[in-house]
């Protein structure tokens, strides 16, 4: 496959990310707080949460890019693994250093913390992809149980969550679907 193609992929991996995450931030409120829709939607305002719609429909467009070029490349989940965790780092890094820096963000800041943070995900992705970055069998097992242990974890934390200030809902101050 050329690069073009696949930074064609990702670019629509990216829009659907961010489609995706906005419509997931009100589902689990659509479906009058049905603790079924918590592992894959926001229950709550938390940063954690907002984590969570990005790895979500990332985790989704992951799986479809596998199904449609599982034979073509042999760095594919070290470099999804890769991809994910930088946007996943981002929004807490962007978020408590802008609220740190101004205090209370307009919901326009927030938006756009997302925006980044999706961006970098898929760009991370992309260039580590197209360098043939992360190769091997190892890298791979890694990549994959990463996937793996991070969906436990949004799932787990939706209904478990630790008492920590990334998973408290500074709207409510409580955690998870309490």
């Amino acid at each position: 496959m050329t690069d073009r193609k696949w930074k064609t992929w990702e670019v629509i991996g990216l829009l659907v990310t961010l489609a995706l995450g906005n419509l997931l931030h009100f589902v689990y409120e659509w479906s009058g707080d049905s603790p079924l829709t918590a592992p894959i939607a926001a229950v709550n305002e938390s940063t954690w949460e907002h984590m969570k719609l990005l790895f979500v429909p990332f985790l989704v467009f992951t799986v479809v890019e596998f199904i449609v070029f599982s034979e073509a490349f042999r760095n594919f989940f070290a470099v999804k693994a890769a991809g994910v965790l930088s946007g996943l780092a981002a929004i807490p890094v962007l978020f408590y250093t802008l609220t740190g820096t101004f205090g209370t963000l307009p919901g326009w800041a927030n938006i756009m913390i997302f925006f980044l943070a999706d961006a970098l995900a898929y760009f991370v992705s992309c260039r580590l992809m197209t360098a043939g970055r992360l190769r091997g069998g190892a890298m791979q097992l890694a990549g994959f149980a990463l996937l793996w242990l991070l969906l436990f974890a949004f799932v787990w934390c939706a209904y478990r969550p630790p008492h920590l200030p990334l998973f408290c809902d500074p709207v409510t101050g409580r955690y998870g679907i309490q």
